[in-house]
């Protein structure tokens, strides 16, 4: 049995194993698997949970990840060969992000930046979803300045107090 508290729920778990045993099966087979998991660390949750824990954000993502490993590592999955965080790679979101709007898949709006999911075609092929059928609001905020209710926010503008990073589009995340 294990001591800490279990913050990952069995869909996480099954990802993770998912992932796990097809990782095993290629390097089984010979194949030189280089395998990375990145961090979100940084988002709207993690914010509003350090705030109300009276923690730095970086406090907070830390303990978050020490527990990540704990549990993998209990479900006996082997760790990433890197675990990038997101806050480690701002400029090269931002040069991504510069380069959707000069290709008019995104779209700056009062200091966020949202992807345009209708300028691309093969949107939600992958997850077998149809634009059509989804809900807007569901998993993204819906505000009325979006061009499509659909359209998701990939820069946001910070708020006071809020972790934030220099773009063309003011200081956010």
């Amino acid at each position: 049995t294990c001591a800490l508290p279990i913050y990952c729920h069995v869909g996480h778990a099954r990802a993770y194993v998912a992932f796990d045993m097809m990782r095993r099966y290629l390097m089984h087979q010979g194949f030189h698997v280089n395998y990375v998991q990145n961090f979100t660390d940084i988002d709207d949750k993690i914010i509003q949970r350090a705030q109300e824990n009276q923690v730095s954000v970086d406090q907070l993502t830390q303990e978050n990840i020490q527990r990540f490993y704990t549990e993998m590592d209990a479900l006996n999955i082997l760790r990433a060969d890197a675990y990038p965080r997101a806050t480690a790679h701002i400029p090269q979101i931002i040069a991504l992000i510069e380069t959707l709007i000069q290709n008019n898949h995104a779209y700056p709006i009062d200091g966020d930046v949202c992807f345009a999911i209708d300028t691309f075609p093969g949107y939600g092929k992958l997850s077998k979803k149809v634009l059509e059928d989804l809900e807007a609001g569901a998993r993204v905020d819906v505000t009325s300045s979006k061009r499509n209710p659909l359209d998701f926010v990939l820069w946001k503008a910070s708020k006071p107090g809020e972790p934030s990073w220099e773009s063309p589009w003011g200081k956010g995340r």
